[in-house]
């Protein structure tokens, strides 16, 4: 796998985001690779642990849509939304399978928008799908998905609210 191309076109992708958008709702953009994989990711500050980085954070939720070797492979683009060790966030009293069952329900009435998705996985990864990869499209392919995201967002929100403390 080309990292730098799919470093540049995840950054085109990026760079087209509705920095409005982005800011009303507090979500973070960040492009970079991680495990081995070149990834754009979405978040809020709100949803890591305290003072951490939230793209590290020991708790944290995030978007993330991802291109390796693997996936490219078989022509696909992954995507998904993990919230890892939820019981550790601060202000909130939640255990991983009840927050993931609330997000899951809720997410059902948008679940035909997401091509190829399942949330047929433990508590961690809340929903995860595919789509086609085409490379002259790359960008474009991110950028919606990135946008499919901006609109349930509400939804990591909603779910945590059922769980304040």
């Amino acid at each position: 796998m080309n990292t730098s191309l799919y470093l540049k076109e995840f950054q085109k992708a990026a760079d087209q985001l509705d920095k409005g958008l982005l800011s009303e709702k507090q979500i973070e953009v960040a492009v970079g690779v991680v495990l081995d994989s070149v990834c754009l990711k979405l978040y809020k500050k709100s949803w890591a642990s305290g003072l951490q980085d939230p793209l590290t954070a020991e708790s944290r939720i995030f978007f993330s849509i991802w291109v390796n070797d693997a996936t490219v492979e078989v022509q696909k683009i992954s995507y998904n939304i993990h919230a890892f060790k939820l019981r550790y966030l601060k202000g909130y009293a939640i255990q991983s399978r009840q927050f993931a069952d609330v997000f899951r329900e809720s997410f059902k009435a948008f679940e035909h928008q997401w091509p190829n998705v399942s949330v047929n996985y433990g508590p961690l990864t809340l929903m995860e799908g595919w789509i086609k990869l085409v490379e002259n499209n790359l960008p474009r392919e991110v950028l919606s998905l990135a946008n499919n995201f901006l609109a349930i967002e509400h939804l990591v929100d909603d779910a945590l609210l059922k769980f304040k403390k």
